[in-house]
């Protein structure tokens, strides 16, 4: 048993402290600041989407914030409210799609680099 006792002790140790840890630390923390750089790069990106043949476009950034809605004119003269609605609501959310997607793009490379 004494055995035993001695080799759960050398494995305990070395899971505990050792040299890896500090190494992994270290790592982590670069990770950590690559995928904070990677953020505010993609608050700078943007994506656009359009609904309604082109008549209105939907800017969103790389972190999801909406920053224009455009409505071509002469679009409003032949259209009711509802109709519009859906438009609107469908361009948004094709544009967070998109935003969603360079996301993945972008921090995609960082996240499959963890060690977990």
């Amino acid at each position: 048993m004494a055995k035993g006792k001695g080799k759960n002790r050398g494995f305990q140790k070395s899971m505990a402290g050792g040299g890896g840890q500090s190494g992994m630390m270290q790592q982590l923390q670069q990770m950590q600041q690559q995928l904070a750089e990677a953020q505010e790069k993609l608050a700078e990106e943007t994506v656009t989407a359009t609904a309604g043949g082109g008549a209105i476009k939907v800017t969103v950034t790389g972190d999801q914030k909406c920053t224009a809605v455009e409505i071509a004119p002469e679009f409003l003269e032949d259209i009711d409210a509802e109709m519009l609605q859906d438009l609107v609501l469908s361009a948004v959310n094709m544009a967070l799609d998109k935003s969603r997607e360079l996301a993945a793009e972008r921090m995609g490379p960082l996240a499959s680099g963890l060690p977990f």
